[in-house]
């Protein structure tokens, strides 16, 4: 009796009785392969025909020494990953065009290269002599960095072998190509056999390696997600070209906290560190103006002062927009929800425009609070005081909850001069924060109490 084989997708995980060229789940191409059983694996005919090794068990209460790290002296990376470089670590960082991946990747190899890390620069992009260039431009050129101009992944690893380095930068991992993948430069198949290979290398011999890695238009790293299963930490380069500042946020870090956030200013030298974020995002805040309320947020350990800006205005279409930058739009449309449901204050016919001030991104619910008093303020063109910040989550039935770090929150704002603070009622502000606190148990309250509507 013939056996029944089985294939999967590599990309999905989707499975099928039988080969296709293309995946219905999600709609790849060649990444369905015949996925093949110990028991009919090369060597043996059954599970039992060859023996694996023992494994060593271990009890949850065994001490581990924590990993060495080095530290590159950019105090906005170093925080990032956690306090420092670890080694045999692949770290993958993703980013927009142009944003500045090279740039951060070329001074962090530079500062790497200074503490006494042997450091390798593989660009697959740029000719070695572009990236000189670069490297002159930015007051690297006396760096100890070995570049090297290479897409092919046998080459690159023979390399590496040879040279033994301790930190590999490869910018990009969608230029790079294996010779045993019969597929094109920078699809699904080749992008996870390059990541795998350079995986498998920093594990095996000690290695750090940074992967640079391109977006897809959703702002997601393009290939497999698998490539960040594989990887120790995913960082994303966010921002706006119109703005200068730059935000370096780790997603997944194996070595140290996620969601921590690295700020950084594009200068004409190169990525200058902002060690006071709050104070650079509210640098260009004036006067206190309709629609501008300061809020008081938490990114990964650090707490961060920024401007939320609103607009309200009459629409001439039948359909009002709704507009939003740095926040979520389906947030934005529940607090217009409760806003009107809860307490009898309609936007219908009207324009909502929502920005970040400064380019930087914002998820947590705290904001909510914060969003709609900017909206309030905006509608009833009244602001609020120029001292004052603002922070908490809104619940579908109007109330307001607590949020976390309450006061890490107010301790940033007393030291750039807040003296007021809206808050949640039920929030452990944590012993004598020096500012006035308003605190208010639901939206109806905030309502009738700070704006006087309703």
């Amino acid at each position: 009796m013939a056996k029944s084989a089985s294939f999967s997708c590599t990309a999905c995980g989707a499975v099928y009785s039988k080969w296709s060229g293309r995946c219905d789940a999600c709609g790849e191409w060649n990444t369905i392969v015949e996925d093949t059983p110990l028991s009919t694996g090369p060597g043996s005919k059954s599970l039992g025909a060859k023996r694996g090794t023992s494994l060593t068990l271990t009890d949850l209460s065994a001490e581990e020494t924590p990993p060495p790290r080095t530290q590159s002296g950019i105090t906005e990376l170093d925080r990032v990953l956690g306090g420092g470089m670890v080694p045999a670590s692949a770290i993958l960082v993703g980013g927009d065009p142009g944003i500045g991946k090279s740039t951060l990747l070329l001074q962090a190899a530079a500062r790497f290269s200074g503490a006494g890390l042997k450091t390798i620069y593989v660009s697959g992009e740029e000719a070695s002599a572009q990236v000189r260039m670069r490297a002159q431009r930015l007051g690297l050129g006396d760096a100890p960095v070995k570049l090297a101009a290479a897409t092919s992944l046998r080459d690159i690893l023979t390399t590496l072998e040879a040279e033994k380095p301790d930190l590999v930068v490869i910018d990009s991992i969608q230029t790079v190509w294996a010779d045993n993948v019969d597929s094109a430069p920078g699809s699904v198949s080749q992008v996870r056999a390059a990541a795998h290979e350079l995986t498998s290398f920093a594990k095996r011999k000690g290695a750090s390696v940074i992967l640079v890695g391109h977006v897809t238009k959703e702002g997601q790293i393009a290939g497999p997600r698998v490539v960040e299963h594989m990887v120790d930490t995913v960082l994303y380069f966010e921002g706006e070209r119109g703005h200068q500042f730059r935000i370096l946020r780790s997603v997944k870090n194996r070595f140290g906290p996620a969601d921590e956030i690295g700020v950084f200013e594009m200068t004409g030298g190169g990525l200058a560190e902002v060690s006071n974020p709050s104070e650079l995002f509210l640098s260009g805040r004036g006067d206190p103006a309709p629609g501008s309320v300061v809020f008081a947020g938490i990114e990964g350990t650090r707490p961060v002062l920024v401007e939320m800006q609103a607009l309200v205005a009459p629409t001439p279409h039948s359909q009002p927009r709704r507009a939003v930058v740095g926040w979520d739009g389906a947030r934005l449309a529940m607090i217009l929800a409760v806003l009107e449901a809860r307490c009898g204050i309609p936007f219908a016919g009207l324009d909502v425009y929502l920005n970040v001030a400064g380019g930087i991104k914002i998820s947590e619910p705290a904001a909510d609070l914060a969003v709609a008093a900017a909206l309030l303020s905006a509608r009833e063109d009244s602001s609020l005081p120029a001292e004052t910040v603002v922070f908490g989550e809104i619940s579908l039935s109007g109330a307001l909850r607590p949020v976390g770090q309450t006061e890490n929150r107010l301790k940033e704002a007393q030291k750039l001069g807040f003296t007021s603070a809206i808050v949640p009622a039920g929030g452990k502000p944590g012993g004598k924060s020096g500012l006035t606190l308003t605190q208010l148990g639901d939206l109806t309250a905030f309502v009738g109490d700070i704006f006087g509507a309703g």
